[in-house]
Formats: C-alpha cells, sequence, structure tokens
C-alpha cells in the first residue's frame, strides 16, 4: 500500500493496518501516534474518555480564520471468515490491491474509519498546505458504544467547522445520520430484575460510558432437564452469507444467520423433539450476523432423516436469497459431546419464537429522503450457553423518537416471551441543515475541482456528529469519505482512485477556509 498515491495517506493507512486496533483497545494505536506528533512538533493530548487531539497552528496571515476539526475514529470493527486464523490483538490486517481497491480478503480491512484517519494525520503533515487553525479529533471506542464522543467535555474543542471523514461513498456531502439505541435481552428465572433493566435511554442526552450496559449482570438460567439417553447430539451451522453493516447494508434483504437458524429448528421441532443445548451466532451488534450453529439433541431414530431435511431447508434459502445472499449454506454433523442437559421443550419454544419473530431489518423508509431507510433493527448477537441467553439489537432511525418507539416495542416484546429486556448505549442522530454555511463552501469547492455538484445525503448508520453538536453546539458539521465496500464484514474494500479525490478534496476545501 505504501507505493499507492497518494502516498502519504497510503503510509498512514499501512500503519492502522499493523497496529491492532479493536474497540477498547486503541492504546497501542495512540501511543504511536502521540510519538508521531511529538517528533513534528504537533501538540497532542488525552482527554479523559481517551480521545486523541492533535492540534496545530494556523498557516502564517490564516490566524483570523475560523478554526477546522477533522475528525475520525481510531477502532474498527473485528470480523473474520469461520476458519481464518486471525488474532485481532495480535495480528495485522493482511491486504491485497487488486482491481483498484484494497481488499482484506478474510477479515475486515478497518478502512472504516482508518482512511480517515490517515486522511487527517496526512493533512497535519502535508508541506506547504495553507490550513486555519487545525484540530484533530480521533475518538474511542466509536463501533461499540461511542464512548469517545459520549464522553467529550463541552468545551473541548476550540474550532466552529468540524469534517467528520466517515462515510463511505464517494461523490456526496453527508448532512445528517441516524441516532440508535441498544436492546439487550436475558433470560429471567423469576430472581431479582436487575437495576434498571427496562428503563427508557432518552436519545437527547449522553448515556453513561459506552454500550456496556449499567445494568448490572446477574446470572440468570433457563429450565433444563437431562436428555434421555435414546437421544443423538447434532450441531447445526449456518454459514457463507454474505453479512455487513447493520445500518447501511440492512436494507439489501440479505439473510441474517440467527434469523434463519430460530427459523429451521422451530419447523424442525414441529416434525420431532428437538431438545436445544447451545446457540451462538454473530459476534457484532452492529454488523449482519453471517454465521450461527446449534447444538441440539434428538431421538437417535430422526437422525435418519436428516440430511432430506437440510436439503430442503437450505434449497428453501437459496431460492428465497438468489439474488441477496446466494452462497448460503446449511449443514449438520453428529458430535460425540456427553448428553448433559438441554431446555426444556417450553423454554425451547419461547426462545426460539421470541428469536424467529422479533423485528428485524427495515422497519420504515424515510419520507424526507427517498430511498434512505428510516428505521430498522438488527438481531446482532445470540447465545444461549447452559440455559443462559442473551441477544442484543442494535436499533437506529432517522427520528430519535420513532427509533425509541421500535426500542420498545423489542422490550415489550422480550417481556411477553419470559425474557428480561432493558433499552442501553442511546446517542441521537444528527440533524440535517441544509443551510449550512460549510456545506455551501464545500459544494463551491466540489464543483471546481471535479466539475460537478455533490449530492446531498443522510446516511443510515451512527456517525458521531450528533453526540458531538450536542457537546459543542457552535460547530458546523459535513461529511464525506471515499468508496467503502462491505464494511463490518470480511472482505470490506476500499476504492484507490476514491481515496486521491477525498485527498484533494479536503486540501481544497482547507485551502478555501484559510482565505
Amino acid at each position: 500500500m505504501k507505493t499507492l498515491q497518494p502516498q502519504s495517506v497510503w503510509q498512514h493507512f499501512a500503519t492502522l493496518c499493523a497496529i491492532p486496533r479493536s474497540s477498547l483497545r486503541e492504546a497501542a494505536l495512540r501511543e504511536h501516534l502521540i510519538a508521531w506528533a511529538e517528533a513534528r512538533g504537533i501538540a497532542a493530548l488525552v482527554d479523559d474518555a481517551g480521545n486523541l487531539i492533535l492540534k496545530k497552528p494556523a498557516s502564517p496571515g490564516c490566524e483570523a480564520q475560523p478554526g477546522v476539526i477533522l475528525q475520525g475514529h481510531l477502532d474498527m470493527v473485528c470480523q473474520s471468515n469461520a476458519g481464518t486464523r486471525h488474532d485481532f490483538e495480535r495480528d495485522a490486517i493482511e491486504t491485497v490491491v487488486r482491481d483498484g481497491w484494497v481488499i482484506a480478503e478474510n477479515t475486515t480491512l478497518g478502512a472504516d474509519n482508518g482512511i480517515g484517519v490517515a486522511l487527517a494525520l496526512a493533512a497535519l503533515e502535508e508541506p506547504g498546505l495553507q490550513h486555519p487553525a487545525l484540530e484533530v479529533l480521533l475518538t474511542v471506542n466509536e463501533e461499540s458504544g461511542m464512548d469517545g464522543a459520549r464522553g467529550l467535555v463541552a468545551g473541548t474543542l476550540h474550532g466552529k467547522l468540524l469534517i467528520n471523514l466517515d462515510t463511505e461513498e464517494w461523490g456526496h456531502f453527508y448532512l445528517g445520520c441516524a441516532g440508535g439505541v441498544d436492546v439487550e435481552v436475558r433470560s429471567r428465572d423469576g430472581g431479582a430484575e436487575p437495576s434498571g433493566a427496562g428503563a427508557s435511554a432518552s436519545h437527547l442526552l449522553p448515556q453513561s460510558a459506552g454500550c456496556a450496559s449499567n445494568v448490572s449482570e446477574v446470572r440468570h438460567t433457563c429450565a433444563q432437564e437431562e436428555v434421555p439417553p435414546d437421544f443423538a447430539i447434532l450441531r447445526f451451522d449456518v454459514s457463507g452469507l454474505r453479512g455487513g453493516h447493520s445500518g447501511i447494508d440492512i436494507h439489501l434483504g440479505r439473510g441474517n444467520a440467527i434469523k434463519l437458524l430460530a427459523e429451521a429448528l422451530r419447523d424442525l421441532s414441529a416434525h420431532t423433539d428437538v431438545r436445544l443445548i447451545e446457540m451462538k451466532g454473530g459476534s457484532a451488534r452492529n454488523a449482519i450476523p453471517r454465521e450461527a450453529y446449534a447444538v441440539c439433541a434428538l431421538p437417535a431414530l430422526a437422525v435418519s432423516g436428516m440430511d432430506a431435511w437440510v436439503e430442503h431447508r437450505l434449497a428453501a434459502w437459496r431460492e428465497r436469497f438468489a439474488r441477496a445472499d446466494a452462497n448460503v449454506s446449511f449443514r449438520y454433523e453428529l458430535d460425540e459431546m456427553p448428553l448433559g442437559k438441554a431446555l426444556h421443550q417450553a423454554e425451547r419454544d419461547r426462545l426460539l419464537a421470541f428469536i424467529d419473530t422479533a423485528a428485524n431489518g427495515v422497519s420504515q423508509m424515510s419520507d424526507d429522503f427517498p430511498g434512505v431507510v428510516d428505521t430498522s433493527s438488527n438481531l446482532g448477537v445470540v447465545s444461549l450457553v447452559q440455559g443462559a441467553f442473551r441477544a442484543t439489537f442494535k436499533v437506529r432511525s432517522l427520528r430519535d423518537e420513532r427509533g425509541d418507539a421500535l426500542a420498545d416495542k423489542l422490550v415489550s416484546r422480550a417481556d411477553s416471551y419470559g425474557l428480561r429486556a432493558w433499552k442501553d448505549g442511546a446517542y441521537p442522530g444528527w440533524t440535517p441543515d441544509p443551510s449550512s454555511n460549510l456545506l455551501a463552501l464545500c459544494q463551491q469547492v466540489y464543483t471546481a475541482q471535479f466539475g460537478q455538484p455533490a449530492s446531498l445525503q443522510v446516511i443510515h448508520a451512527g456517525l458521531e456528529c450528533g453526540l458531538l453538536a450536542a457537546s459543542h453546539p457552535q460547530l458546523d458539521i459535513i461529511s464525506f469519505g471515499p468508496d467503502i465496500r462491505g464494511a463490518h464484514a470480511p472482505g470490506e474494500k476500499v476504492e484507490i482512485e476514491s481515496v486521491a479525490h477525498c485527498w484533494t478534496l479536503l486540501k481544497a476545501v482547507l485551502r478555501a477556509l484559510a482565505v
């Protein structure tokens, strides 16, 4: 990558690929960037939330112009294909360059938001670039809770203009985004409710740190019973799905591995005695699950019919997802684990029914922006181990009240199935301002550079702009970025030419703001 153009941007991105930076584990990268900045005379500080803020004075003669903040996040979503040996705590991201794209074939790439970070760092060291006073805000834990933006203290930033570099489609200026809230679901065994369970989480005010729940984690388990001795243990796997970003890709009709597995097991339980022992699927609430598995006990005599049943389910799915997820796979294998315990049938029925029927996907399209999703939910993670059940949904909406209402419905539905649930980790959307002076200037610069105006968009994903505007209401904000495909899923890629366009635009905008 270091040979690609613009070289300074790709060199920085290569560094980010070399230093592991999963959410909540950005410290090594942050320390590297502090040393990098200090070696160049760039002021660096870390706030109480863990954000890195880099500052560079205005170019001579530009001191009177409003300061500019370039903003991105240090962490990345960590996903890999089954069977891929990659340790996101230790290993560098492996990349290839093919057909004009930089690609991570078996893991996520981290172009979301590593390219934005690289663009901001390159701007700080670009020789001869005229610019106003620059602040580069690099937040932490954006992907799993927006902790950095949530914890930014009012008055920390001094600039008046903020350019967010965390959108993923070149040729568009983004001026609004969805807000979000998580819904956490747990099994209930009649014990005392944890403090705060079911409490409403307002979108209007920042929450306490991150998506980590302020609800005490008390272990509750579903009722279990011994598996009869004449049963066999089988493991069922759903895989081969494309997955993707739970906001940007939610409208594409891709399969959710958790939902498909629950659908299949409900069908199987209607034909034979299925004892559910274990179930897992997904690894991030903001990624569409690509894989899920369940371990079940069935009467030994029923095993002979499994081949035909699995083939029937798979054929139906491949017909249903012929365009959106043609590579869906469904298989089973005998497992040699001891019989042990499984859920009571009533417990099995209510868990599978809840998973199968809970809202997932697009709930409503936008009234104001044609073709844009307004409200959605994503069942991102499910785990059933030794009778303890948990699930996490990511709810997004361009209108906070709609997202809150959908989250309330999920909480209520979980309660109706005997589960306990609550909302957590809410963050506000970013309200569009078509009259933005920064937008008008950026449009002028874009047209001058590329011969036509950029389109204006809102994004059904959670940018940090809403939280930053809440703590710093003086900010005029806009967002743009290169073409990134498959964010939050293995195979993520970024187009090389669009990165060069972003670099050209960013430099031109900074020059225009310096005048």
